[in-house]
């Protein structure tokens, strides 16, 4: 049965009008493993084709009730979604290839999510996580203030931050070329005080990072290699903890919303955002314009815009 998994998850490779990241394949991954060895435990099924309609009731129904014993927590509704996708996805793969003669979840339906407005941070929340970075001049505070800086001024997504490569910023025309998953890239204009930051940067702090003459990330780690997602949450993390805002959940993607949420309180268009932020289809933008008119752009609920 994991050979079939196996096949399922490198059909995903070389597939262009999806964006399938790493992190993803490995979602589906272990949602599918932890269904077959629900099936295996539960109804002793060695075969995708001994699978019916009902086992795959019977294992949505289970992640409904499931509760971590030592967290006491059950699956949120866009996770037991996520895991429904993937084994519909699974099983239509099966069936479009001849493996099975019959596609046990025709007719299931994907469990709804519900959705929340994106958190936005206020103006002056904000502010004050900009000057979180020490003004010693030490590399990693003059590199930590640009990111900070660069991430709210322009909205970018972590993974398109830690893609960045120095041939992508234009200090000339204050603008920086964006990576896309798509893989059109945007350009996004980089206001003063951003600007200012990450010419620092590149000045003062990165040629002290640098280990490597020919590394062309732009943002680097204290071992002079290309930062990661997981560092650059980490610095995050290290800043929004000292700042110790009573009710606030400070990520890197909350910087993103803020973005958002200011840009149109101060009067940009709804197709101008759609641009900067890179979304592909503008009711994923229009999600923004429910927090406009709020005190300070902030409507502290959940992430969940991209």
């Amino acid at each position: 049965m994991n050979e079939a998994i196996d096949g399922f998850l490198a059909s995903f490779e070389g597939v262009k009008d999806k964006a399938y990241s790493s992190n993803t394949v490995q979602a589906y991954h272990n949602d599918l493993s932890k269904f077959e060895k629900y099936l295996r435990d539960s109804f002793a099924l060695s075969a995708w084709a001994d699978v019916q309609p009902e086992h795959v009731h019977a294992y949505v129904e289970y992640l409904y009730t499931y509760v971590d014993q030592r967290t006491g927590r059950g699956y949120a509704s866009s996770t037991i979604a996520r895991k429904v996708a993937a084994i519909k996805s699974f099983f239509h793969f099966l069936a479009t290839r001849g493996t099975l003669s019959a596609d046990p979840t025709q007719g299931l339906e994907s469990p709804k999510v519900k959705k929340h407005l994106p958190r936005a941070l206020s103006a002056e929340s904000v502010e004050r996580l900009l000057e979180s970075p020490p003004r010693t001049g030490t590399p990693k505070a003059v590199r930590d203030r640009a990111l900070l800086e660069l991430l709210y001024a322009t909205g970018m997504r972590v993974s398109e931050v830690v893609s960045m490569r120095l041939e992508d910023v234009e200090l000339e025309t204050g603008r920086i070329k964006c990576p896309s998953p798509s893989g059109k890239p945007r350009s996004i204009p980089i206001e003063a005080r951003a600007l200012q930051a990450l010419n620092e940067y590149l000045e003062r702090s990165r040629p002290h990072l640098a280990r490597k003459g020919d590394e062309r990330a732009l943002f680097l780690n204290h071992r002079g290699q290309k930062l990661t997602r997981q560092g650059l949450w980490l610095i995050i993390k290290e800043y929004a903890t000292q700042l110790h805002l009573e009710g606030e959940v400070i990520t890197p993607h909350t910087l993103r919303h803020s973005f958002a949420a200011h840009k149109l309180s101060g009067g940009a268009e709804l197709h101008e955002l759609q641009e900067l932020l890179g979304h592909a289809n503008i009711s994923t933008t229009q999600v923004y314009v429910q927090m406009k008119g709020e005190e300070n752009g902030v409507r502290r609920e959940p992430d969940g815009a991209e």
